[in-house]
């Protein structure tokens, strides 16, 4: 007669559970013509395979432009970003709201400064690279994001706007 271990138990429970999973998932979605599902093979191995036309999608993936960190500690995180990754930043810009920047792969930046008034919290703030920032700002407005900076310019580095949707602060950026 089998002994019942706590590793038995665990593979049971967890065999169960993906099974349910799977067939909860299977039921729920419907399945294109054009996809084949395979399921398999042991109760130590469950795969699901989806085969399938590929997308057709052309538009561009999203680029972040600019990535904006806001901390009392900017010396202290420079270096940490400097010794982490190599890079060099730069002495504080004054277009960037004293921000000391360096180079993002694929040609953005990261700026690291310091609050700019006494309210201004922490924040990591991505800022997206966008084809029409007006378009941007506009749309999201209409999905319910209030709009904390409409688009401004920074001379030789293009336009910026903040807006904030259920608390998370994002930036638009048109070069």
């Amino acid at each position: 007669m089998p002994t019942i271990t706590r590793q038995n138990v665990l593979c049971t429970a967890i065999t169960l559970t993906i099974g349910f999973a799977t067939i909860v998932l299977l039921n729920g979605c419907e399945q294109s013509s054009k996809d084949t599902i395979q399921t398999v093979k042991s109760n130590d191995e469950l795969s699901l395979d989806i085969q399938g036309e590929k997308s057709t999608d052309t538009r561009e993936p999203m680029k972040i432009q600019y990535l904006e960190i806001v901390t009392p500690e900017v010396e202290s995180l420079c270096r940490q970003y400097s010794t982490i990754y190599d890079v060099t930043f730069s002495e504080p810009n004054s277009n960037f709201g004293g921000a000391r920047t360096a180079k993002l792969d694929g040609g953005g930046l990261i700026g690291i400064r310091g609050p700019l008034r006494d309210t201004e919290k922490p924040v990591v703030r991505p800022y997206l690279l966008v084809d029409d920032i007006e378009a941007a700002v506009q749309s999201a407005a209409e999905a319910g994001a209030e709009i904390a900076m409409p688009p401004m310019e920074i001379p030789e580095y293009g336009l910026f706007a903040i807006v904030v949707h259920g608390g998370i602060e994002c930036g638009f950026w048109q070069n």
